[in-house]
């Protein structure tokens, strides 16, 4: 059994975690369990902060069969009515007992029950090395974190492309991710298609868990952008088109996995006007993709894709009412998309809304 300590969006990540792995039990808003044959990797799961594994035995017994050397131990506490003053006590605990049978031990103290995902990571407690761990405590039993979100690997990765703008908006790679992921298990070497490229991040989060890539978008300079971005991370097992999403033509595509067009930038909450002006404008890009994209594509094929919702004055989101004229261009609609799965920073005006579907 498998434990994940979820993102700020926690919705958002079970269903990532449902796609891929079948049946999740959210235990609180910041935790979820799950099964799986296979041991799940953090690197790949963008909405996941930390993975543990169930321990099958009491939490000291585990610790007294530490190597020898210096351990480095902390504990997080998720369960019902934990504080940091819990947390730290069973620490402290643990240590009295280890340091009685001569072991060196560092515990790693947080500001709350449990600890960030930065600590845990800059004091290397992510499963690598043996001697330094972190325990998670629940009201169901422990846990022992076998992976930690590398959010320095995931700021290399958006910071450090040469070709970025602003004005077209950056796709974060942990969300590329959760979208290629809702797409379901996909096989080594499944050709994901983003047929809005922008400057890339689908294509080179694609590329970098094994799948092929295939990018298109309207703008030549987008095209180029992603060209650019791939070729800096040495990737080459991708292919690039310039073309209206609404009329190209694609082949071979086994996932679609992509951003759609959100309309404007706004720095603010939009006029009824302008917000039926916007809702108008990205319902015809979006409903013309979809219903080019399926001609094309087999039965079965997932298509994931993030569409725009607009803030409004009293801090609700409204979306575009698209998903019954989507299921009647022959899609299946995953139900809890009705809902709204959404993505977005505080205050952020134009939101993602996740919507999932699968070609009928």
């Amino acid at each position: 059994m498998y434990l994940a300590v979820l993102g700020r969006e926690p919705e958002l990540s079970i269903a990532e975690l449902e796609a891929l792995f079948g049946e999740v039990k959210k235990m609180t808003s910041q935790i979820a369990v799950f099964g799986s044959k296979i041991k799940p990797e953090i690197g790949r799961l963008g909405g996941t902060l930390k993975l543990a594994e169930k321990l099958n035995e009491k939490p000291l017994d585990f610790l007294m069969k530490v190597p020898e050397g210096k351990v480095t131990l902390g504990v997080s506490d998720y369960s019902k009515g934990a504080s940091k003053k819990s947390a730290t006590l069973e620490a402290m605990k643990l240590k009295k007992i280890l340091v009685r049978q001569g072991r060196s031990v560092r515990v790693v103290m947080g500001d709350l029950a449990v600890l960030s995902t930065a600590t845990s990571l800059h004091n290397g407690l992510s499963g690598k090395n043996p001697r330094k761990i972190e325990l998670i405590k629940t009201d169901e039993g422990w846990y022992k974190v076998i992976g930690v979100q590398d959010i320095d690997a995931y700021s290399r990765r958006d910071q450090g492309r040469p070709a970025r703008d602003a004005k077209v908006g950056m796709l974060p790679p942990k969300l590329a991710q959760i979208l290629i992921n809702l797409c379901g298990p996909l096989p080594e070497g499944a050709c994901v298609l983003d047929p809005f490229c922008g400057t890339g991040v689908v294509l080179q989060e694609a590329l970098l868990m094994g799948y092929r890539a295939y990018g298109t978008d309207v703008s030549e300079r987008m095209v180029e952008y992603s060209r650019r971005n791939l070729e800096y991370f040495k990737f080459s097992d991708f292919e690039l088109e310039v073309g209206d999403a609404t009329n190209h033509k694609w082949s071979g595509v086994d996932a679609v996995a992509c951003e759609g067009y959100l309309g404007r930038p706004m720095s603010k909450a939009p006029s009824e006007i302008v917000l039926k002006e916007q809702k108008q404008e990205c319902s015809s890009i979006i409903l013309g993709f979809l219903k080019n994209l399926s001609k094309q594509i087999k039965k079965g094929t997932p298509v994931v894709m993030g569409i725009p919702a607009w803030l409004r004055s009293d801090g609700t989101y409204s979306r575009l009412d698209i998903l019954d004229l989507i299921q009647d261009m022959g899609y299946n609609v995953n139900n809890k998309t009705r809902g709204g799965l959404l993505y977005y920073r505080d205050g952020q005006v134009v939101a993602r809304d996740i919507i999932i579907l699968r070609k009928d």
